[in-house]
């Protein structure tokens, strides 16, 4: 793991989006990352229909959804916002 990116312990569930948002820090800048419902039930095989659940799977997996964000992030796989997009 790469200490120069860190992930807090925060994830907020946006329906509007239908993604879960939780942040990354990077040399002290903020950087968005979003994780797509669709990732998650897929992953996890669940239909996840509530923020309960939602939230509850996201810190399951958070470990391999932290990996595969700070790849991205290493990457520079930027959307056009600046944020990271997990496909």
């Amino acid at each position: 793991m790469n200490q120069n990116i860190l992930f807090a312990d925060i994830q907020t569930w946006h329906s509007d989006q239908q993604a879960i948002h939780f942040p990354a820090q990077q040399g002290g800048a903020l950087i968005n990352c979003w994780l797509p419902l669709s990732w998650l039930q897929q992953q996890s095989e669940c239909a996840l229909s509530t923020p309960e659940a939602i939230i509850t799977t996201f810190i399951e997996y958070r470990f391999d959804i932290e990996d595969i964000a700070e790849a991205m992030i290493e990457d520079e796989d930027f959307n056009d916002n600046g944020d990271i997009v997990i496909k």
